[in-house]
């Protein structure tokens, strides 16, 4: 599995094996993108993805899945540095690790989205859309509230 270490002691893996579920749920579902989140949806969210953490003296710090065909196409979610460990660069450096990997080389579109992180993507590539015209969602935004845990 991919693995790298920073001069700070922060370590970044895409070692499946290795991630924190109960702390990628507990921040998750506190987040603005996937408030109430059901811990099963974010192991079975995990399951489909390819998944990267950053952590530190052993911790789950940081967090950031892609959903992907490994062809031509990848979505960025779940992107996450705990609040105590920002302002590091850590999530510049996980974000250069998510690209590097090899499963997301020449992919022929990479999308996200974001609420606040528009600076930190941008220096990755990512604009805003082209043609937004051309892009549809079907958006629930309420539906782990009728999701059982």
């Amino acid at each position: 599995m991919l693995a790298n270490t920073t001069d700070e002691g922060y370590e970044l893996s895409a070692d499946k094996q290795r991630l924190d579920v109960a702390a990628i749920h507990a921040y998750l579902t506190q987040s603005y993108w996937s408030p109430g989140i059901p811990r099963a949806l974010v192991e079975r969210a995990i399951e489909g993805s390819l998944c990267f953490a950053v952590f530190h003296r052993g911790q789950q710090v940081g967090f950031a899945r892609v959903v992907t065909d490994k062809a031509s196409f990848a979505y960025l979610a779940d992107v996450f540095i705990l609040e105590a460990h920002r302002g590091q660069g850590l999530s510049k450096r996980l974000m250069a690790f998510v690209f590097a990997h090899p499963d997301l080389q020449g992919l022929r579109r990479f999308m996200l989205a974001t609420r606040d992180a528009h600076g930190l993507y941008k220096q990755f590539g990512f604009t805003e859309l082209a043609s937004p015209a051309r892009f549809m969602e079907r958006h629930c935004p309420n539906v782990y509230r009728s999701v059982q845990p």
